[in-house]
Protein backbone atom coordinates (compact mmCIF):
# COMPACT_ATOMS: atom_id res chain seq x y z
CA UNK A 1 0.00 0.00 0.00
CA UNK A 2 2.91 2.38 0.80
CA UNK A 3 4.63 1.60 -2.54
CA UNK A 4 0.99 2.46 -4.13
CA UNK A 5 0.93 5.45 -2.24
CA UNK A 6 4.56 6.86 -2.86
CA UNK A 7 3.89 5.75 -6.86
CA UNK A 8 0.61 7.74 -7.08
CA UNK A 9 1.96 11.16 -5.29
CA UNK A 10 5.20 10.90 -7.96
CA UNK A 11 2.50 10.71 -10.86
CA UNK A 12 0.53 13.59 -9.49
CA UNK A 13 3.52 15.40 -8.81
CA UNK A 14 4.55 14.83 -12.21
CA UNK A 15 1.59 15.68 -13.67
CA UNK A 16 1.25 19.38 -12.15
CA UNK A 17 4.66 20.21 -13.00
CA UNK A 18 3.95 19.07 -16.85
CA UNK A 19 1.11 21.06 -16.71
CA UNK A 20 3.13 23.92 -14.91
CA UNK A 21 5.70 23.68 -18.23
CA UNK A 22 2.78 23.75 -20.40
CA UNK A 23 2.28 27.27 -21.61
CA UNK A 24 -1.19 28.90 -22.26
CA UNK A 25 -2.26 32.11 -23.96
CA UNK A 26 -1.56 35.12 -21.73
CA UNK A 27 -5.32 36.25 -21.12
CA UNK A 28 -5.97 32.27 -20.31
CA UNK A 29 -3.43 32.66 -16.98
CA UNK A 30 -6.05 32.63 -13.99
CA UNK A 31 -3.94 35.26 -12.48
CA UNK A 32 -4.46 37.47 -15.74
CA UNK A 33 -8.30 39.07 -15.96
CA UNK A 34 -9.11 40.71 -19.11
CA UNK A 35 -10.50 44.68 -18.27
CA UNK A 36 -10.86 46.47 -21.74
CA UNK A 37 -10.16 44.22 -25.09
CA UNK A 38 -11.04 45.97 -28.86
CA UNK A 39 -9.09 45.79 -31.87
CA UNK A 40 -6.56 47.62 -30.84
CA UNK A 41 -5.43 46.85 -27.38
CA UNK A 42 -6.11 44.09 -24.80
CA UNK A 43 -5.52 45.01 -21.43
CA UNK A 44 -5.29 42.42 -18.59
CA UNK A 45 -5.05 43.22 -14.45
CA UNK A 46 -2.79 41.35 -12.76
CA UNK A 47 -2.60 39.77 -9.27
CA UNK A 48 -0.84 37.47 -7.20
CA UNK A 49 -0.66 37.19 -3.20
CA UNK A 50 2.73 36.73 -1.52
CA UNK A 51 4.34 33.57 -2.37
CA UNK A 52 2.15 32.93 -5.55
CA UNK A 53 3.35 31.99 -9.15
CA UNK A 54 1.32 32.92 -12.38
CA UNK A 55 1.55 30.24 -14.52
CA UNK A 56 3.98 30.40 -17.53
CA UNK A 57 2.03 32.13 -20.13
CA UNK A 58 2.75 33.16 -23.47
CA UNK A 59 2.68 37.17 -25.24
CA UNK A 60 2.31 37.92 -28.56
CA UNK A 61 2.31 41.57 -28.57
CA UNK A 62 4.65 44.68 -28.23
CA UNK A 63 2.97 45.49 -24.36
CA UNK A 64 3.66 48.01 -21.44
CA UNK A 65 3.39 47.20 -18.08
CA UNK A 66 2.26 49.26 -15.40
CA UNK A 67 3.27 48.52 -11.53
CA UNK A 68 0.33 49.44 -9.24
CA UNK A 69 1.89 47.76 -5.90
CA UNK A 70 5.20 47.99 -4.10
CA UNK A 71 6.60 44.42 -3.77
CA UNK A 72 9.43 42.13 -4.60
CA UNK A 73 8.68 39.70 -7.92
CA UNK A 74 11.36 36.96 -9.53
CA UNK A 75 10.65 36.46 -13.51
CA UNK A 76 11.49 33.15 -14.87
CA UNK A 77 11.82 32.68 -18.77
CA UNK A 78 10.65 29.04 -19.68
CA UNK A 79 13.33 27.05 -19.46
CA UNK A 80 15.26 28.89 -17.13
CA UNK A 81 15.87 29.39 -13.59
CA UNK A 82 13.67 32.36 -11.65
CA UNK A 83 15.94 35.88 -12.33
CA UNK A 84 16.95 37.94 -9.72
CA UNK A 85 14.53 39.68 -7.42
CA UNK A 86 12.68 42.63 -8.81
CA UNK A 87 11.21 45.89 -6.76
CA UNK A 88 8.15 46.90 -7.82
CA UNK A 89 6.35 50.38 -7.53
CA UNK A 90 3.20 51.90 -8.06
CA UNK A 91 3.11 54.11 -11.31
CA UNK A 92 6.58 52.49 -13.10
CA UNK A 93 6.59 52.14 -16.67
CA UNK A 94 8.18 49.76 -19.03
CA UNK A 95 7.76 49.08 -22.88
CA UNK A 96 8.63 45.57 -24.36
CA UNK A 97 9.08 44.78 -28.19
CA UNK A 98 8.34 41.48 -29.22
CA UNK A 99 9.58 40.45 -32.58
CA UNK A 100 8.02 36.66 -31.79
CA UNK A 101 6.32 34.23 -28.45
CA UNK A 102 7.49 35.32 -25.08
CA UNK A 103 6.84 32.65 -22.08
CA UNK A 104 7.46 33.55 -18.50
CA UNK A 105 5.50 32.88 -15.27
CA UNK A 106 6.07 35.57 -12.32
CA UNK A 107 6.58 34.81 -9.00
CA UNK A 108 5.55 37.23 -6.04
CA UNK A 109 8.36 36.92 -3.39
CA UNK A 110 7.30 40.27 -1.33
CA UNK A 111 4.77 40.06 1.73
CA UNK A 112 1.90 42.12 -0.14
CA UNK A 113 0.03 41.79 -3.26
CA UNK A 114 1.99 42.19 -6.36
CA UNK A 115 -0.32 43.78 -9.25
CA UNK A 116 -0.09 45.09 -12.37
CA UNK A 117 -1.73 46.28 -16.01
CA UNK A 118 -0.61 44.91 -19.05
CA UNK A 119 -1.24 46.64 -21.99
CA UNK A 120 -0.86 44.21 -25.13
CA UNK A 121 -0.71 46.01 -28.42
CA UNK A 122 -2.21 44.23 -30.63
CA UNK A 123 -1.52 46.06 -33.75
CA UNK A 124 2.00 47.65 -35.10
CA UNK A 125 1.65 51.03 -37.07
CA UNK A 126 1.59 50.77 -40.72
CA UNK A 127 3.25 54.21 -41.20
CA UNK A 128 5.95 55.93 -39.37
CA UNK A 129 4.45 58.28 -36.30
CA UNK A 130 4.40 61.77 -35.98
CA UNK A 131 6.02 64.08 -33.27
CA UNK A 132 5.72 63.19 -29.70
CA UNK A 133 2.62 64.89 -28.02
CA UNK A 134 5.18 65.40 -24.80
CA UNK A 135 7.89 64.15 -22.80
CA UNK A 136 8.27 60.54 -23.27
CA UNK A 137 8.30 58.15 -20.41
CA UNK A 138 9.12 55.40 -22.52
CA UNK A 139 8.22 53.69 -26.08
CA UNK A 140 8.04 50.58 -28.48
CA UNK A 141 6.85 50.26 -32.18
CA UNK A 142 3.35 50.39 -30.79
CA UNK A 143 3.15 53.00 -28.70
CA UNK A 144 4.42 55.86 -26.71
CA UNK A 145 4.10 56.00 -23.08
CA UNK A 146 3.82 59.73 -21.15
CA UNK A 147 3.97 59.81 -17.44
CA UNK A 148 3.13 62.91 -15.01
CA UNK A 149 3.22 62.85 -11.49
CA UNK A 150 0.98 65.70 -10.17
CA UNK A 151 1.44 67.47 -6.99
CA UNK A 152 -2.82 69.07 -6.13
CA UNK A 153 -3.85 71.84 -8.52
CA UNK A 154 -0.83 70.95 -10.73
CA UNK A 155 -1.56 70.67 -14.66
CA UNK A 156 0.59 69.33 -17.34
CA UNK A 157 1.11 71.39 -20.60
CA UNK A 158 -1.71 71.78 -23.08
CA UNK A 159 -1.02 68.86 -25.33
CA UNK A 160 -2.20 67.16 -28.69
CA UNK A 161 -3.31 63.51 -29.35
CA UNK A 162 -3.20 62.60 -33.34
CA UNK A 163 -3.97 58.79 -32.02
CA UNK A 164 -6.09 56.79 -30.21
CA UNK A 165 -4.72 56.16 -26.71
CA UNK A 166 -5.46 55.27 -22.98
CA UNK A 167 -5.40 57.12 -19.74
CA UNK A 168 -4.52 54.89 -17.02
CA UNK A 169 -4.18 55.99 -13.12
CA UNK A 170 -1.63 54.14 -11.46
CA UNK A 171 -2.72 56.22 -7.91
CA UNK A 172 -5.90 57.17 -6.73
CA UNK A 173 -6.65 60.84 -8.38
CA UNK A 174 -9.26 63.35 -8.85
CA UNK A 175 -8.29 64.09 -12.56
CA UNK A 176 -9.72 67.02 -14.79
CA UNK A 177 -9.25 67.44 -18.27
CA UNK A 178 -9.49 70.93 -20.06
CA UNK A 179 -9.73 71.51 -23.38
CA UNK A 180 -8.67 74.50 -25.25
CA UNK A 181 -11.79 76.67 -24.78
CA UNK A 182 -12.31 76.03 -21.26
CA UNK A 183 -14.42 73.31 -20.86
CA UNK A 184 -12.92 71.03 -18.09
CA UNK A 185 -14.18 67.01 -16.95
CA UNK A 186 -13.50 66.06 -13.79
CA UNK A 187 -13.07 62.38 -12.98
CA UNK A 188 -12.58 60.70 -9.32
CA UNK A 189 -9.95 57.57 -10.57
CA UNK A 190 -9.43 54.62 -8.37
CA UNK A 191 -5.48 52.52 -8.26
CA UNK A 192 -5.47 51.00 -11.95
CA UNK A 193 -8.47 52.97 -13.39
CA UNK A 194 -8.53 52.32 -17.30
CA UNK A 195 -10.27 54.38 -19.91
CA UNK A 196 -9.79 53.77 -24.06
CA UNK A 197 -10.17 57.79 -25.88
CA UNK A 198 -10.16 56.51 -29.83
CA UNK A 199 -10.62 60.40 -30.82
CA UNK A 200 -8.33 62.83 -31.27
CA UNK A 201 -7.72 65.12 -28.31
CA UNK A 202 -6.10 68.45 -26.89
CA UNK A 203 -6.27 69.07 -23.65
CA UNK A 204 -4.25 69.62 -20.35
CA UNK A 205 -4.73 67.12 -17.06
CA UNK A 206 -4.56 68.50 -13.59
CA UNK A 207 -4.77 67.23 -10.28
CA UNK A 208 -8.73 68.58 -8.49
CA UNK A 209 -7.72 66.40 -5.63
CA UNK A 210 -5.70 67.39 -2.25
CA UNK A 211 -2.62 64.60 -2.53
CA UNK A 212 0.05 63.46 -5.14
CA UNK A 213 -1.22 61.49 -7.99
CA UNK A 214 0.34 59.71 -11.13
CA UNK A 215 -1.53 59.49 -14.51
CA UNK A 216 0.17 57.36 -17.63
CA UNK A 217 -1.05 58.36 -21.07
CA UNK A 218 -0.37 55.45 -23.61
CA UNK A 219 -0.36 56.81 -27.11
CA UNK A 220 -0.80 54.70 -30.06
CA UNK A 221 1.40 55.04 -32.65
Amino acid sequence: MKIYLCGALVLVLSTLIAAQQSPVAVEEEPHHHVVLKNDSVMILRVKLLPGENTLFHTHLHDRVAIDLSETTITPQKLGEPESAPERTKPGHVSALALNGPYTHRVHNTGTVDFEVLDVELLHRPAKPSGPAAAKVEAENPSARIYKWTLAPEAATAMHTHAHSYLIISPTPLVLKMTDPEGKSLTHELKAGDVHWVDAKVTHTLSNAGTTVGQIVEIELK
